[in-house]
């Protein structure tokens, strides 16, 4: 456990160690969440659906449908 303080703008710093284990690099996104009285923040995993956008040719329909869907997964 490495304990970190806030800047007067409520800016933490990730220690280095943490940030090569989850691979978190400049612009990687981050969800921030409260549980209880911790605040917890993961890196938010690259969609493969979003990824894979245009190789089906239904119209994008499909693809449209399992990127709502992974979505609606994500927020659960």
């Amino acid at each position: 456990m490495t304990i970190v303080k806030a800047t007067v703008k409520g800016q933490i710093l990730i220690p280095a160690s943490i940030r090569k284990k989850l691979s978190i690099v400049r612009g990687t996104q981050l969800r921030i969440y409260e549980e209880g009285n911790r605040i917890l923040v993961e890196p938010v995993q690259s969609d493969a659906v979003e990824s894979g956008r245009g190789i089906l040719k239904s119209g994008g329909r499909v693809l449209k449908a399992l990127a709502e869907d992974r979505k609606a997964e994500a927020q659960r």
